[in-house]
């Protein structure tokens, strides 16, 4: 894990953030950092877990189709998520009463997996879950799945926290519409799910740098199953800042 935190005399809030498909390592794409940066000069602890390095994809599995992702998927590394929590809390700096959940791309379907109130006694992560995070941010997340889960046993996404996604309008890896479906259907049924879709707006908007299409990359919502478009987004990013300060302000 990476901890960064504020100057000065805590406890703090703190926020874990968990990254996207490219990882923590020399092929990342930076978002996790700069989200830390700016988390960190608002007075908050920031710990990433790195999920990838440690089980054989040091750069990341955005491009690799191999059928050992699946050991790094979002499910699993819910855990890690769980994991960081439970180490955020040992520390001093820390108030474990105040603790966040944020993530982008592949780590905000990992937040949205993490968040999802267990069905039963039976499954994963129950007493974490009863305990757990506070608030949760989920930048441009696959929604896909999760629909599919409710598909299968219906009911509307039930999130153990208050939840905020964020999508860019024209995302054709992680598409907004699942997400608003998902969002509309559990605010529908009373859950805390909140969603703004930037008009627009790209995969990754929160990228500094500039929009391009990489054919190489594994993604499931392509005709293809490859090729994605990621870019930043000035407008989207100063005002995704804003909404997320201004969420885990009112939840932490």
């Amino acid at each position: 894990m990476f901890l960064s935190k504020p100057d000065g005399r805590g406890p703090f809030p703190a926020i874990v953030i968990v990254h996207d498909c490219s990882g923590l390592g020399p092929r990342s794409g930076g978002a996790p950092d700069r989200w830390a940066r700016e988390l960190v000069s608002r007075g908050y602890v920031v710990i990433m877990p790195d999920s990838f390095s440690t089980r054989g994809f040091p750069d990341g599995v955005c491009t690799d189709p191999s059928p050992g992702r699946v050991d790094v998927g979002p499910g699993r590394r819910a855990r890690d998520a769980y994991a960081a929590l439970a180490y955020a809390r040992t520390l001093p700096d820390v108030d474990g009463r105040r603790v966040g959940l944020m993530g982008g791309s592949h780590g905000g379907s990992t937040t949205l997996a993490a968040m999802s109130a267990p069905e039963g006694d039976g499954e994963p992560l129950v007493r974490d879950k009863a305990d757990g995070f506070r608030a949760a941010v989920a930048l441009y997340p696959g929604c896909t799945a999760q629909l599919q889960r409710r598909r299968a046993a219906p009911g509307a996404y039930r999130p153990v926290a208050p939840l905020l996604i964020l999508v860019g309008e024209k995302d054709d890896w992680t598409p907004a519409e699942p997400c608003r479906k998902l969002a509309e259907a559990s605010a529908a049924a009373g859950y805390p799910v909140q969603i703004k879709i930037y008009p627009g707006a790209h995969h990754s908007f929160d990228s500094d740098r500039p929009e391009r299409f990489v054919p190489a990359r594994v993604n499931a919502n392509s005709p293809t199953g490859r090729g994605a478009t990621t870019g930043g987004n000035r407008e989207a990013w100063d005002d995704s800042i804003r909404e997320v300060t201004a969420f885990f302000r009112e939840h932490l």
